[in-house]
């Protein structure tokens, strides 16, 4: 597989994902409009104001964390044969119809029978260091995708709330990760400890992304947090 070839089989991996990650991303969405009226009498309140520019930002990581749902506390290809029922019908009758809905979930018995192979799930960087030395580009795509899908998870909490730490980023990203993990093994889904270690230096590193930003351009991210209305005037003139 060539540079180009080998591009393109990533970005295509990436608008699978995106796909799957949409129809919750969608509902994300929806709720935060059903809740902003809500959101603004609160903050009305307690005399603060929220700018446009941490209304969109607060909306983006609404609607990242709906997606981060659908691909991680669902089985695997559920939103595929959702969005091919929706979208495709004649790619879901060739390739999905023979599916339902009930059988993307493993039986109590098939999910116990995974207990014994626990003790390897939790021996850390196992998964890691076989992507590492084999190198290959699925292999790979993990690895980088555990890390890149928990980026926004450091940096858009940094971004909109003052006084936000390092340490509560990996509280934050080790906790969610923990409770995702012990999720998928009940769904079927893989079960590893180096995922937890992939998506803690994730949260991590958006965290880091975010101090850079504030360096740069600390009236920018200034914008992103909520004021009061006297500040909002200082803010203005």
């Amino acid at each position: 597989m060539t540079r180009y070839e080998l591009a393109w089989w990533y970005l295509g991996n990436v608008l699978e994902y995106f796909l799957q990650m949409l129809p919750c991303m969608l509902v994300g969405l929806v709720g935060f409009l059903l809740l902003r009226p809500f959101r603004r009498r609160r903050l009305q309140g307690k005399g603060l104001v929220s700018s446009a520019p941490r209304e969109i930002a607060l909306l983006l990581f609404v609607m990242f964390c709906a997606g981060l749902i659908s691909l991680t506390l669902f089985p695997a290809n559920l939103w595929s044969w959702v969005n091919a029922w929706l979208l495709n019908r004649d790619y879901w009758t060739m390739v999905w119809s023979h599916r339902t809905l009930e059988s993307f979930y493993p039986t109590w018995e098939e999910t116990m029978a995974g207990l014994p192979h626990l003790p390897d799930m939790l021996q850390p960087f196992q998964e890691i260091r076989r992507a590492l030395e084999h190198m290959s580009p699925w292999l790979m795509f993990m690895l980088l995708g555990n890390i890149a899908m928990f980026v926004p998870l450091g940096f858009f909490p940094a971004l909109l709330w003052r006084g936000w730490k390092w340490w509560k980023t990996v509280l934050l990203g080790c906790g969610c990760s923990c409770a995702i993990e012990f999720i998928q093994f009940f769904i079927g889904r893989s079960t590893d400890i180096d995922d937890v270690i992939l998506n803690t230096t994730g949260a991590l590193l958006g965290f880091v992304l975010w101090g850079l930003c504030r360096g740069l351009f600390p009236r920018l991210t200034e914008a992103f947090h909520c004021k009061s209305k006297g500040e909002v005037s200082q803010w203005t003139n």
